[in-house]
């Protein structure tokens, strides 16, 4: 099976935190090596750390796989206040970018 997304989708998350493939590495138990295969698509993240990198960037499993476009933001350990305040935030930025994608420039 071939699945150049992965890759390319664990390469831009690791980016987007500023992490080398070494600590990203470390977190995973394996080797640097074994990052770069799985970010050149060389190889497929066995389940196990599949699911710890989706922990650790904060997406589900199915984003990482491509089966789903959509990202997911870790809520565990915040409160019922705390989530809604996340959720008002989310729904601000949509509407200020959807306001910004119909105005004329």
């Amino acid at each position: 099976m071939y699945l150049p997304e992965i890759g390319a989708k664990i390469k831009h998350l690791r980016g987007q935190r500023g992490m080398s493939q070494i600590a990203l590495a470390k977190q995973l138990g394996v080797s640097k090596s074994v990052v770069s295969s799985y970010e050149n698509s060389v190889h497929l993240p066995p389940y196990d750390v599949l699911i710890c990198m989706a922990r650790i960037f904060g997406v589900s499993t199915d984003y990482l796989l491509g089966a789903s476009g959509k990202r997911t933001i870790n809520v565990d350990g915040l409160t019922d206040t705390q989530i809604e305040a996340i959720a008002l935030i989310v729904n601000e930025l949509r509407t200020t970018h959807a306001k910004e994608r119909t105005s004329p420039v």
